[in-house]
């Protein structure tokens, strides 16, 4: 298996390969020892897409039986015409088709004696972290996206059946639940938040409710693609007493209110600010991160002097920028007044220095305190690896650990901050 991509591709991945370990399928750790090669792929940027296509054409050529699937799946036609050799081409969360894909590619043979599935499922992430998504696709119309046309409207899940996953991923190891979707503020609105049963009582099909419930669990709870519906501002509450981590990753995308009009965002910029300020009054270590688009097609200079500006107010703790880039069937390519390469360039270079002194400033005033870690890996020479509660896996900064003897991956442990660097803390655990 060969997934690319967002997390939510990632938990689409390994939702086939537990379906696929049902069946008896057993995973190989390389091409050469693989009956075939699943490939999930990507689509929303063109440069995603190429990432995919040379993905497909590594798998071609290492092994020569393909199964493509996912986002970029939705245009087969370009795939088959790159590479009319690949067995099933599939789009975005279709399981049953793949399985079947790979049962008339490489059908296993009947037998009493299969491997029995673990009860939480196949994972691709390490036993102490998991993925758990709460609905597929999104009502949002932005000029940049695609996501609603490759994934369509959104479709929440039940919360009872969130909630059970969520249990089995817990009780099977996982201590940090890392929960996504394109939307997770507007999860059962398509349910009209109906209440369902759960433990006695009832759970509604509302980002609060599910929010609470899984902080009941007993395992970190961190919230992903957050928009700052005014419904957000109840789940502060949820983060100072314990139930969820202080961290919410809010896909702002940009500041102006002349570029948020033309993205079809929305554009209360100040109102924006004044929630951030309440939420840290309630929550002084909330971490914020987000992501930004430089270069929109129409974006001036003084637009973008109006980012940084409000970056320098909003004091975001993580923030990813990316240069804007035209997507196949997105409504900004048609916009006017697009912004040329080495503009684009010039000002993604300032937002990265301006958000990187930002961090390092951050991180700074953390030297001297204690925070919990959880271990993401150990060494032999009594060195580990971990995050604070204000860093996700893979996308924000890391805490490295001295004199870490006797952890293991997935410890929760207090650790005295002793440096730090733009992105990262360094400290060492308190003595037990």
């Amino acid at each position: 298996m060969v997934s690319l991509g967002c997390p939510k591709a990632l938990v689409d991945s390994e939702r086939i390969l537990t379906r696929l370990r049902a069946d008896g399928y057993g995973l190989s750790a390389d091409y050469q020892g693989a009956d075939v090669v699943l490939v999930n792929t990507c689509g929303f940027l063109d440069s995603a897409k190429e990432e995919s296509l040379e993905a497909i054409g590594e798998a071609i050529a290492e092994n020569g039986r393909v199964i493509v699937t996912g986002c970029m799946g939705n245009e087969a036609d370009v795939i088959r015409a790159r590479f009319p050799g690949v067995l099933a081409v599939t789009g975005p969360h279709q399981y049953e088709a793949v399985v079947g894909a790979v049962r008339e590619a490489a059908p296993v043979p009947p037998s009493p004696f299969v491997d029995l599935v673990p009860e939480a499922g196949l994972k691709l992430t390490p036993r102490h972290y998991s993925y758990l998504k709460i609905s597929e696709g999104c009502n949002h119309r932005c000029a940049f996206c695609i996501i609603p046309s490759i994934r369509g409207d959104l479709v929440s899940r039940r919360p009872d059946a969130v909630l059970r996953e969520a249990e089995k991923l817990v009780a099977a190891g996982t201590r940090e639940l890392l929960v996504i979707s394109q939307d997770t503020s507007a999860y059962g609105v398509d349910m009209r938040h109906k209440p369902w049963p759960w433990k006695g009582g009832e759970v509604r099909a509302h980002m609060t409710d599910l929010a609470r419930e899984l902080g009941r669990l007993g395992a970190w709870v961190r919230l992903h693609y957050v928009y700052p519906y005014p419904h957000v501002d109840h789940v502060i509450p949820l983060m100072a007493e314990g139930l969820v981590l202080p961290y919410l990753d809010i896909p702002f995308q940009h500041a102006s209110p002349k570029v948020l009009k033309a993205m079809k965002r929305p554009a209360n910029e100040a109102k924006v600010l004044d929630r951030i300020a309440a939420w840290r009054r309630l929550v002084p270590d909330i971490a914020i991160r987000s992501s930004f688009v430089v270069g929109f097609p129409g974006e001036t200079e003084e637009d973008f002097q109006y980012l940084l500006d409000w970056l320098d107010e909003a004091q975001l703790d993580r923030v990813g920028a990316f240069r804007f880039e035209p997507v196949q069937g997105a409504a900004a390519n048609a916009l006017p007044d697009p912004v040329p390469e080495e503009v684009k360039e010039e000002r993604y270079a300032r937002i990265m220095e301006k958000t990187a002194a930002i961090s390092t400033a951050k991180l700074a005033a953390k030297v001297g305190r204690t925070l919990d870690v959880i271990i993401d890996v150990v060494d032999e020479e009594g060195g580990a690896t971990g995050r604070s509660q204000a860093d996700a896996p893979e996308i924000d900064g890391e805490v490295h650990l001295r004199d870490a003897h006797g952890l293991a991956p997935g410890d929760i442990v207090p650790v005295t901050i002793e440096d730090a660097d733009e992105h990262d803390l360094f400290g060492v655990p308190v003595s037990r």
